[in-house]
């Protein structure tokens, strides 16, 4: 008699066991199903395939068989052809997204991975060595901390300028609160930004951020004699703390919310061939509430921690806006970015020679004089330019690539026979002695 090979599990085998004890009546139906976590009917189910079919009969059927739920050839030639023709570039988990909300095909994230894998579009990657960051619970409720920063990236892959996004994200939820494209990192991008989060969202207890020039002073031995930067000045006056991470590990949540814009975000934009910051800006309220439904959580205490903001639409605008303070001349003049602005007013005004004024630039551009509390009118005169301007260090290169923009050189070269040239008959030799000289050479 041929002997059969078969092939079993560990768990088969500790059932083989336990059905021989019971064949040879060293256990009871009960303790069988005991050590075999197992109901008794299914146990004498076992039992009598194990007499009819011997070892044979406790081997799974399925074994070397295909899957039952594998996905059809269809399927994944479908699947295949429309990521190589719109998302070769996307990774496994947003290409599986757009594959079941945009064109209908039902297949897990896992099997999108392998295909793509096994088609040299997705690359596994490898384990990092792990670097152990002592880990922060998140806060209890919406508005207690909100981390802020700016990502500076391409975000048009070429197709526009470069830009920077401004990302607010609550600690609570991981949930986005705004979003905004500015051409750099600065004050008055965080200002303006600041402005419509207080319309959508009300005032925030803390705002967390890195240790930019914007938001601290890093210059000089002793800090606590330098003024502060107008956006930690502008916290202060509306109340709100503002405390500086001493690492990007630290502001985590919204470090890898800039890592999955740089990714979701910039393939969105792709999708829809938006090429400018208007644009941009423009589609950012449908992208935000399609990753906040995807990725955020819900927070511990639903309470709402945000403030009402008490400040009238006025005192707001003072309040971000960028200030300085000036001493009037004997003639009541300041000078403030090279433009001289004198006082006016009806009377003499000898009180106000050598008093200090406050000098504020809101959003628009707009410069008030303002001694205690109350605007001054002024006539401007422009200086001559002198002295080279002071810019932040993270809007240098759009500085550079503006300036660039404005000396670029034409590389059109006039034809031999353009009306500049009809004037030199060297020229105009040289060229019909080519001519003949091809002619002759054709001939």
């Amino acid at each position: 008699m041929q002997e059969k090979m078969v092939t079993m599990s560990i768990k088969e085998l500790s059932r083989l066991k336990v059905l021989e004890k019971l064949a040879g009546k060293r256990l009871t139906q009960l303790e069988a199903a005991m050590q075999m976590r197992l109901s008794d009917r299914q146990v004498r189910r076992l039992q009598k395939k194990y007499s009819q079919q011997g070892v044979v009969g406790l081997a799974s059927c399925h074994r070397g068989k295909p899957g039952n739920n594998r996905l059809s050839e269809e399927v994944k030639r479908e699947a295949m052809e429309i990521i190589g023709r719109q998302y070769k570039d996307f990774g496994p988990t947003l290409a599986h997204e757009k594959l079941t909300e945009v064109h209908g095909l039902k297949l897990s994230v896992e099997s999108v991975r392998q295909l793509m894998m096994r088609e040299e579009f997705w690359k596994g990657k490898k384990r990092k060595k792990m670097i152990v960051h002592q880990q922060r619970a998140r806060r209890s409720s919406v508005g207690e901390l909100i981390q802020i920063d700016g990502s500076a990236h391409d975000w048009f892959e070429g197709r526009g300028d470069r830009c920077c996004l401004l990302v607010w994200i609550d600690d609570a939820t991981s949930r986005l609160q705004h979003l905004h494209f500015e051409k750099s990192e600065t004050t008055r991008g965080y200002f303006a930004g600041m402005k419509d989060y207080f319309k959508k969202h009300g005032k925030p207890v803390c705002l967390y951020s890195d240790r930019h020039g914007i938001f601290r002073q890093n210059q000089g031995s002793d800090l606590k004699e330098l003024d502060d930067p107008q956006f930690s000045r502008a916290l202060k006056e509306l109340d709100i703390d503002l405390i500086c991470a001493n690492s990007p590990q630290a502001k985590g949540r919204v470090e890898r919310a800039n890592g999955i814009l740089q990714d979701r975000l910039v393939k969105e934009m792709r999708l829809r061939q938006i090429n400018d910051m208007p644009s941009a800006n423009a589609f950012l309220p449908v992208f935000i509430a399609d990753y906040n439904k995807r990725f955020a959580v819900l927070p511990k205490n639903p309470q709402d921690s945000h403030q009402p903001v008490l400040q009238t639409e006025a005192a707001l605008d003072l309040i971000l806006s960028h200030q300085e303070e000036r001493q009037l001349s004997r003639n009541l003049e300041i000078s403030y970015h090279n433009v001289i602005y004198q006082i006016q007013g009806e009377q003499k005004g000898y009180r106000l020679r050598g008093s200090t004024v406050l000098v504020s630039e809101n959003l628009e551009g707009v410069v008030t004089l303002w001694r205690e509390r109350k605007s001054l009118s002024y006539t401007t005169i422009t200086r001559q330019q002198r002295r080279t301007d002071i810019v932040d260090s993270k809007e240098k290169d759009n500085r550079v690539d503006e300036a660039v923009k404005a000396r670029k050189i034409s590389t059109y070269k006039p034809s031999w026979n353009h009306p500049w040239k009809g004037q030199c008959p060297a020229a105009i030799a040289a060229e019909n002695a080519a001519q003949e000289r091809r002619r002759a050479l054709g001939g």
